[in-house]
This record gives C-alpha cells, sequence and structure tokens, in this order.
C-alpha cells in the first residue's frame, strides 16, 4: 500500500515541476524568446562550453534519445550552426564544434536567459532572492548525487538569526536525539543573555552560511576575564561533510586567543560524538563527566577544557 505521506510528496513534486517550467516559458516549446526547444538550448550550451564534443558524448551528458539526438545535430549542420569532423579513433563518430554563426546564436540564446532570469528576480527583495538561490541549491544537493558542496562562508549575525539559531537547535536536537522542548528553553535563555550583555571586545558569533542559507552556527562568550566558553556549536545536515564544525571551533580558538583569554571550556554530552571528535582534533580535553536528567533524556554531561 501506497504511504500517504509519499504520495502527497509527489503530488508536490510534480506541481512544482508544472509551476517551474511555466516560469520558464518551457511549455511554449520555445526557450527565452528563441527558435530553439530546451533540448536543443540544451546541446547548444554543451557545444558552447566544450570543445569537440561527439554526438554520443553529449547524448550521454543530456541523457537525449540517440535519434532526437541525430535530427537535433542535423537541423544545427544544416542552418550552419555547427562543423562536423570524424573522429580519428572512431570515423563513425564526429567532433562537433559552433561555427561562428552557431557562436552568435548562442550568445543570443545566453543574454536572453540572463535577461530573463534578472527580470525573474527583480520583483524580490535580497532576502527573498537569497531563500530562492538558496532552495534550488538544496533541490540540486538533495536531488544530484554528483552535484558539488557548496562552499560556506562564515559570518557575523544578521537580525534574525539568532531566532534561527534557537529554532534550529530546538529541531535538531529534537529531531536527532529525542530531546525535549526545555532543550530549546536553555538554548533560547544563552542567546538572550549573549543578546543583553554582549561584549564585542571579547564574544562572537558565526553564522554558516551556504548559497544565502543560515547552515550553522557557534558562539563564544566571556566566563571571566581568562575563560571563554565554547557555545551551542550545530551544523546543520545540509551543511556536512566539508568540514565546517571545525572551522567554526577554530574560528573560536582564533578570537578567544587574540582577546587574551588563558583558556576555552565546554560543556557537551557524551552521545554527541561528532561533536566531541572536533573537539578532541582540536585539543580539548575531557576534564569532568556526569550523569544527569536534562531535556527529557538519562545523559552523560561532559566539560571539556583547551588552554590557550
Amino acid at each position: 500500500m501506497a504511504n500517504p505521506d509519499d504520495e502527497g510528496r509527489i503530488a508536490a513534486v510534480r506541481a512544482y515541476n508544472r509551476f517551474y517550467t511555466r516560469q520558464l516559458g518551457v511549455l511554449d516549446q520555445q526557450v527565452f524568446e528563441s527558435p530553439y526547444s530546451l533540448s536543443e538550448a540544451r546541446v547548444l550550451y554543451e557545444l558552447a562550453n566544450r570543445q569537440h564534443l561527439s554526438a554520443k558524448e553529449i547524448g550521454a551528458e543530456l541523457d537525449l534519445d540517440p535519434g532526437y539526438l541525430s535530427r537535433i545535430v542535423q537541423k544545427f549542420a544544416d542552418d550552419g550552426l555547427i562543423s562536423r569532423k570524424p573522429v580519428p579513433a572512431d570515423r563513425r563518430q564526429h567532433q562537433l564544434n559552433l561555427t561562428a554563426k552557431g557562436r552568435q546564436a548562442f550568445a543570443k540564446l545566453d543574454r536572453n536567459s540572463h535577461d530573463d532570469v534578472a527580470g525573474m528576480l527583480r520583483p524580490l527583495s535580497e532576502s527573498e532572492r537569497r531563500r530562492l538561490t538558496g532552495a534550488m541549491a538544496t533541490i540540486e544537493h538533495l536531488l544530484d548525487s554528483t552535484a558539488l558542496l557548496a562552499t560556506a562562508i562564515l559570518r557575523e549575525p544578521r537580525p534574525g538569526d539568532m531566532g534561527w539559531i534557537v529554532q534550529s537547535q530546538g529541531a535538531a536536537y529534537a529531531r536527532e536525539y529525542g530531546w525535549d522542548s526545555s532543550f530549546e528553553a536553555l538554548v533560547a535563555d544563552i542567546v538572550a543573555k549573549f543578546l543583553n550583555s554582549f561584549d564585542a571586545s571579547r564574544e562572537r558569533c558565526w553564522i554558516a552560511e551556504i548559497d544565502g542559507v543560515p547552515v550553522g552556527s557557534v558562539m563564544l562568550v566571556r566566563g571571566d576575564d581568562e575563560v571563554a566558553k565554547l557555545r551551542l556549536l550545530l551544523v546543520e545536515p545540509s551543511g556536512r561533510g566539508q568540514g565546517l564544525g571545525r572551522r567554526l571551533v577554530g574560528e573560536c580558538i582564533n578570537f578567544a586567543r587574540a582577546s587574551g583569554y588563558r583558556k576555552i571550556t565546554l560543556w557537551t554530552q557524551s552521545i554527541l560524538t561528532a561533536a566531541r571528535r572536533i573537539y578532541q582534533d582540536a585539543g580539548f580535553v575531557l576534564v569532568a563527566s556526569e550523569p544527569h536528567r536534562s531535556f527529557g533524556q538519562n545523559l552523560i554531561g561532559e566539560t571539556w577544557e583547551m588552554k590557550l
């Protein structure tokens, strides 16, 4: 029996596909006010950006039917857009290259594509544009196993980021470890104290961002004149796999040293194995552990320290 949730998701994806193809004008079978279909435009793009491709290579890259691709290639040849030269190792295959006329045709198509997308983005605010491109990157990363991870940037928090820290921490630990809302309350209290008594000379918060979307965070706060506390390290699943947790911890260590602290301390839980490994690799040492019941779970709290 089909899962009702999956059926709903399938319908949502299909609806999105219909919406987005309408946005791009693909349903009219012509792309960006050009005489080319979507498949023809994709072939032009490949030829414009790579040299000496064979039809076989283009077909494999774009997953096009060989007969359909053959008709596209013949049309381009008839229109003077491409030149064909036999492949020395296989005379049945031809190297395809754009002619001067073909490059002019692609340049116009590329310019119209740029202008159409710019027009689509124009009514959106800067934050809406970041959300849009971030959502697109998420779709690509989830559906294309070969897609390269975009490099995260680390930045200072902006308005709204502190609320995101509370929400993301609460959601992540409920989802991954079953912690209850008392943990989110603790995070909210830490964030509130940071905002209310922030000392820019001795405290920092970093937000990790990929394509305009927050995917991680950490804080370094003052304990006393000699001791800093590392707090609220988190990397979302969409930001994992590129050493982002280590980068965030490294920023804390560098800032603590520059600010004159002699030691950094942190409190974590024994079940957070990935975070513990990051702390250990960075030079932190486990100095105390104690069982406790918090956040609806039986846990073992750990105190780690690093001398600077």
